[in-house]
């Protein structure tokens, strides 16, 4: 191959990124003799099945070298997948096949992981809609791409089971995963500081994109009751009309305005006393009434927002929303409209390790002790 040729610079990539015992296999192949082969691919936790990227990376290796893969995928994209379960079988040439193993594992074990995670939010909070929010705590481009995919794929899955899910992201690259052309969201903290007050923001907002509806962050100074009734009041007709919402991302280091350890108690008291009154771990009691964006604070926003009036004025939150955090805050009936969150990227990243094995060699099934389990059904002698 030509250093121009089509595929030159992926067969660059593949061979300076794969781990260099899989390049010295495919060169002893290459002298002693191909074989056919079939890896298994798996992970050793629950996930949901999101293989796009990884097959469509392969597909564009056949084109570059001018070869077939087979590719029978077990569990179809969106299904759910237990822990050791094989994913997909890969069959085809061991020279051709050989360099790609650390390069395809990395394209599908993190985003079947945090496809699994978006599914579960939104299953946690189904009559709740989310925006993926993860581009910011990505490591570079791929992973971009790879975490909003997943969320797209956990989304619908959910989706299927009758929750809202997620109904789009934050930038306008991976906005196609969604279904979407742009990327949603109106202010950073930084236009606030820039404009000076809350209330100038989005006067300045407003003034560049008066076709759009209005979601104002009230958390920069502290006083996120004081301004967000400072703004239902400035935009009444936005508030009556429901196209203005407040956005709490307080961060976990104080208490909203007017909440403390013991007023956050009484405010889960009046909504949801059930959810302080059972046992709970550390990390759910700073959920309920800890600080930052807790069940607590959400309540007391809209408490705050309908004794003024604006019953129509919608409550945005972020901060951390987790798989916990969600389940925590469904328990809780926080009044939310709208979750922002890239939580669903995996906390546990060695949980995001997909593994594959050889299985066959020339049809003859062959694996390592311990990972028979892997081989076809027809292979152990079960039922098929």
């Amino acid at each position: 191959m030509s250093e121009t040729a089509p595929g030159a610079a992926l067969e660059r990539d593949i061979a300076a990124r794969t781990d260099s015992y899989f390049n010295r296999t495919r060169e002893i192949a290459m002298r002693f003799g191909d074989a056919r082969v079939t890896y298994a691919l798996f992970l050793r936790r629950p996930v949901i099945s999101a293989p796009r990227l990884m097959i469509d990376w392969l597909h564009a290796v056949e084109r570059a070298r001018a070869t077939r893969f087979e590719i029978e995928l077990l569990h179809p994209e969106g299904t759910w997948v237990g822990a050791g379960e094989p994913i997909a079988y890969l069959s085809g040439s061991l020279i051709q096949l050989a360099d790609l193993e650390t390069l395809f594992l990395q394209k599908l074990g993190p985003p079947c992981v945090a496809a699994h995670n978006a599914y579960q939010m939104s299953l946690a909070l189904p009559e709740i809609g989310f925006l993926a929010m993860e581009a910011r705590h990505c490591a570079g481009a791929e992973m971009q791409e790879m975490m909003a995919y997943a969320a797209a794929i956990g989304s619908e899955a959910a989706k299927r089971e009758g929750a809202r899910g997620f109904i789009g992201n934050a930038n306008d690259a991976t906005a196609h995963w969604f279904g979407n052309a742009r990327g949603l969201g109106t202010m950073p903290h930084a236009l606030i500081g820039y404009a000076g007050s809350t209330l100038r923001a989005a006067e300045m907002f407003r003034a560049t994109y008066p076709d759009e509806n209005l979601t104002v962050l009230v958390d920069y100074f502290g006083r996120e009751i004081t301004d967000a009734l400072e703004i239902c009041h400035h935009f009444a007709d936005l508030a009556a009309s429901g196209a203005l919402a407040v956005r709490l991302d307080t961060h976990g280091g104080r208490f909203i305005e007017g909440l403390d350890p013991g007023e956050s108690y009484a405010v889960l008291e009046r909504h949801a006393p059930g959810a302080i009154r059972r046992y709970r771990s550390d990390a759910e009691l700073r959920s309920l009434i800890g600080t930052g964006v807790s069940a607590a604070a959400i309540w007391r926003m809209r408490e705050a927002l309908d004794e003024a009036g604006f019953r129509r004025v919608r409550i945005i939150v972020s901060s951390g929303f987790t798989v916990e955090k969600c389940r925590v805050m469904a328990d809780a009936k926080a009044p939310i409209d709208l979750v922002g969150t890239g939580s669903f990227i995996p906390d546990a990243w060695s949980e995001t390790y997909a593994t594959a094995d050889v299985i066959e060699y020339n049809g003859i099934p062959r694996v390592k002790l311990g990972r028979e389990f892997l081989l076809r059904r027809k292979a152990t002698g079960e039922p098929g």
